[in-house]
């Protein structure tokens, strides 16, 4: 099988600028494979490299996080089998986000909660596809939030405006990913970075402030211009911020270490009880892990 991206770093280093505390989660992150025992979707928009649980494993020991929050990738489609076997394998220790369409039956939906499943994804980037057909995503929004269930939300910051509409009538919590692919060289008062902060005055928005590695102009560190949209946006609600790392980092112009981009949290949130929230305390309450 020929792959199209890169794998993630060999050997990234240890966290030298802090010590995560105990119970710190990555909330952004991904399975891939491995594809002999969970095949890739026949349609996918990339083909990546094996990336499976007992290479995160060793991620999670090399930089001392204790919880992670699998989000499907698209690359594997609605087919969650390798988010499930991940789950199972981590004992409460993992939650996840699945992707499911219209077919999905409430005994899917009932089993991907008993393993630990939370949320569900939708994409409206343009390179992975677009917006979902609006009527099948309001008919899977109703019925995951029946189960407490919340959203997760790819979008490009350019087109928050366009989906005011959709996020007001959210009946559930929504998390938008990497801080909405803001563009970090048009400054803080662009017009889509000051909407998405205006939408963290709704208590059903969270927001991760993860992704720096794609945000920044130069594509490698030390993302410091990055930092200003990462302090603006705890600052906003840091009660509803989440961080994550984004491994194996599928598409990206340069691959991160993944030490750097946890070191760099300092900079993202310089006091250590906002880090301790966002590490720990945010993740827990939106995520519950272990109940």
């Amino acid at each position: 099988m020929h792959r199209t991206i890169p794998p993630p770093h060999p050997d990234p280093h240890p966290p030298r600028r802090f010590t995560p505390p105990s119970g710190s989660c990555d909330a952004h992150c991904h399975i891939f494979g491995p594809a002999h025992r969970f095949p890739f979707a026949a349609d996918r928009a990339y083909t990546p490299p094996d990336a499976g649980v007992d290479d995160f494993l060793r991620l999670q020991a090399r930089l001392g996080l204790s919880r992670a929050v699998f989000v499907q990738a698209s690359c594997h489609g609605t087919d969650n089998s390798a988010l499930v076997d991940a789950l199972v394998r981590g004992q409460g220790r993992f939650a996840g986000v699945a992707m499911v369409d219209e077919s999905v039956t409430d005994r899917e939906l009932d089993d991907l909660h008993a393993v630990g499943v939370r949320g569900t994804r939708f994409n409206f980037v343009a390179h992975l596809g677009g917006a979902p057909e609006l009527a099948g995503f309001w008919t899977i929004v109703d019925r995951v939030a029946r189960r407490d269930w919340h959203i997760v939300l790819h979008f490009d910051a350019k087109d928050l405006p366009t989906y005011a509409g959709l996020l007001e009538s959210m009946p559930t919590p929504y998390v938008i990913d990497h801080m909405a692919r803001i563009d970090a060289s048009a400054g803080l008062e662009q017009e889509p970075f000051q909407h998405l902060l205006a939408l963290m005055a709704d208590e059903r928005c969270w927001v991760k402030i993860s992704g720096a590695e794609r945000l920044t102009a130069g594509g490698v560190p030390p993302y410091d211009d990055v930092t200003p949209f990462a302090r603006a946006i705890v600052a906003a609600a840091p009660e509803r911020v989440l961080w994550g790392t984004d491994w194996p980092h599928p598409n990206v112009r340069q691959m991160p270490d993944d030490g750097d981009l946890l070191d760099h949290l300092v900079e993202f949130v310089p006091d250590q009880s906002a880090r301790h929230r966002i590490l720990v305390s945010n993740s827990q309450r939106l995520y519950a892990f272990g109940a």
